[in-house]
């Protein structure tokens, strides 16, 4: 039986990275596609590819289309991981960062859908966005970060909708992963980590294979019902109203 094939983009990321590796173990076909060109070792093809650039480049896009006519003739799961966080107040962002956090985290999964929606309707297959927890709650400077994955939960939602009968589409907020990222942008200080762990109910900040076997359980037609749905793994912290001290 030939293998069911996996589109992931943001693939070197630590999500990614870590969605590739599980599908692979599961006997999928993994296609992994990221910006910046590295060593991608539970992949059976890689693309570099800029996602802003599709969204913004005709002739780019058209050039990679065919690439991925020639390369990827059928499709059964594409997960839009990829993702840009470029912080800045209200005040501070600028349009060129605000228009590029919405092509790589908003219109890069609708026009990446749109144009393997054929393939994945042929299959009986689904799509899963990785939007965040930030799409619900959020900080201080995550305005177009967190506004483009609340837009994303939305498309999820609408596409389910206007997909029906055809593809499911559904889609996972993590909330703290322990990433390389996470670690870097609390200058991987361990205390502060420490800290982070003790703010989840969990006690702990959840792990990249969580996340992945969520999407594989997501992608199997045992839980098909699950549609339109947008899955919490924040380790309960969505429930968590902190006093003053």
């Amino acid at each position: 039986m030939d293998k069911k094939t996996v589109v992931i983009t943001g693939v070197l990321g630590g999500i990614g990275s870590q969605l590739a590796k599980t599908f692979k173990e599961n006997n999928y076909h993994v296609v992994g596609l990221d910006v910046r060109a590295a060593e991608v070792p539970y992949c059976d093809k890689f693309f570099k590819f800029d996602l802003h650039q599709y969204c913004s480049d005709a002739n780019y896009k058209k050039e990679l289309e065919a690439v991925f006519d020639a390369e990827i003739p059928a499709l059964f799961l594409l997960i839009n991981n990829a993702a840009v966080q470029i912080l800045g107040s209200v005040a501070e962002v600028k349009l060129e960062d605000w228009n590029q956090t919405l092509n790589v985290n908003l219109t890069g999964p609708l026009m990446l859908s749109q144009f393997f929606l054929s393939r994945l309707e042929k299959s009986m297959g689904s799509i899963i966005n990785i939007a965040s927890i930030h799409h619900q709650l959020t900080k201080k400077r995550f305005v177009a970060y967190a506004s483009s994955k609340s837009a994303l939960v939305g498309l999820t939602k609408a596409m389910s909708v206007d997909l029906q009968g055809r593809v499911r589409v559904n889609a996972i907020s993590p909330a703290a992963i322990d990433t390389q990222m996470l670690r870097d942008g609390f200058d991987n200080d361990e205390a502060k980590v420490q800290l982070l762990n003790e703010l989840h109910p969990s006690q702990r900040i959840g792990k990249p294979q969580e996340v992945s076997q969520l999407a594989l359980l997501l992608a199997e037609d045992k839980l098909g019902f699950i549609n339109g749905a947008n899955l919490n793994i924040d380790g309960g912290i969505s429930n968590v109203l902190k006093d003053l001290e």
